[in-house]
């Protein structure tokens, strides 16, 4: 197992044939919601600029094809996470029921529902449900000595307590979409990777459930977020990706992390 390096490839193959078991210490996992299929944009939109639909190849299984996607690859996640290891798995509610039922059959123990509140979210584009401004963050652990920095997410928490004093961080994060210079773009100025999240979001999860020197896997590397914020923070990280265009991407960010 190589680290600090991005694999290529189907995670659950490179897992299986490359990664030890109990090998990584962390899990950051943003898999396919299963969402694509209608391509709506909504482009001359004013303020906040385009909006346009996930509608990406990857992203367009069968009900039966992802249940047994999603079975195959956090089964390997169990396999190689060390018994003090954890795994955080970024979700909407279309998929938080196939998550949640294979995680606890594979012996994960839950340990928090994070609601990320996206203060500038997407808006109802079929003006036919209310604007899903939220996505959550499945927090499990393999075993019962879990890693969790307690006093560390108290230190960073932009909550305070009324006399300024420092506060537990509680499980919904007001974090906005990626936006700004850390959005990263292609030569039209949209979005290159459609799912992109905040690194600050990465940067809670990474230094609450591992310490430094720690190995960090995202088996769906994506734009790179989880393999910058990791180095940054200390760690090592280990990559997996299938697309060659993001597996560039993330690599030059990545070497200036």
């Amino acid at each position: 197992m190589k680290l600090n390096y991005i694999y290529k490839g189907d995670c659950r193959d490179v897992m299986k044939k490359s990664f030890g078991s109990e090998s990584v210490d962390l899990v950051f996992a943003d898999p396919p919601y299963n969402l694509s299929g209608n391509g709506l944009k909504w482009q001359n939109k004013g303020l906040g600029g385009d909006w346009f639909m996930v509608n990406e190849k990857w992203d367009k299984m069968s009900a039966p094809e992802y249940i047994q996607f999603t079975k195959e690859w956090l089964a390997e996640c169990y396999r190689v996470l060390k018994p003090h290891g954890s795994i955080y798995i970024s979700c909407t509610y279309h998929n938080i029921g196939e998550l949640m039922m294979t995680l606890k059959t594979l012996g994960f123990l839950p340990r928090n529902i994070v609601t990320w509140h996206k203060n500038n979210a997407m808006p109802s584009m079929t003006k036919r449900a209310f604007t899903h401004s939220c996505e959550y963050i499945l927090f499990f652990s393999k075993g019962k000595k879990w890693i969790f920095n307690y006093d560390k997410m108290k230190k960073i928490n932009p909550e305070k307590a009324i006399d300024g004093s420092q506060k537990q961080m509680r499980d919904f994060w007001i974090i906005p979409v990626c936006q700004g210079k850390e959005r990263v773009r292609d030569k039209t100025g949209r979005a290159a990777h459609p799912t992109q999240k905040p690194e600050v979001l990465l940067e809670r999860v990474i230094l609450a459930s591992s310490n430094n020197g720690d190995v960090v896997l995202d088996p769906f590397l994506g734009s790179g977020t989880t393999a910058a914020v990791a180095k940054r923070l200390g760690r090592n990280w280990i990559g997996i990706e299938t697309d060659n265009k993001y597996i560039k991407m993330a690599q030059k960010r990545i070497g200036g992390a």
